[in-house]
């Protein structure tokens, strides 16, 4: 895709700055990251989302997410890690290229990605039922 960003780094055509890469993934630093030591993890073929990526290619992405999830444990000692893959603009992707952020974090940290949960649904039967009839 040739005005998508991650495939410009991808092919070298934007620096940044490398943690890991093999002939399928690229793990980069987040330039704006939320805590130090942040990590997008980029299959190299383009795929906008996941609805859109073969399902080897999103496999061998998110093995890589874990490695870098280890990584970043041992790296800054952290209390915990994020890995975050946003699909769609509702869903707050921002970048149309399949990516997997490992983000490290801290107790008391600022970074916010918590939703207020909700009552449960006296019809989770039904619910369920209308996922697995969309079930392919």
């Amino acid at each position: 895709m040739e005005n998508c960003i991650f495939c410009k780094i991808i092919a070298g055509e934007i620096p940044s700055a490398t943690v890991y890469e093999d002939d399928d993934v690229k793990a980069i630093l987040d330039v704006n990251p939320a805590a130090r030591g942040h990590v997008i993890v980029l299959p190299k073929k383009h795929a906008s989302d996941v609805f859109s990526i073969p399902d080897e290619d999103l496999s061998k992405a998110i093995c890589v997410a874990k490695k870098i999830a280890i990584a970043v444990k041992e790296a800054y000692k952290c209390d915990g890690v994020n890995i975050l893959q946003n699909n769609g603009e509702a869903a707050g992707q921002t970048v149309f290229h399949l990516h997997i952020h490992v983000i490290p974090r801290f107790e008391g940290d600022t970074i916010s990605v918590k939703w207020k949960q909700g009552e449960m649904p006296a019809d989770l039967d039904v619910i369920a039922d209308e996922i697995k009839a969309c079930m392919k």
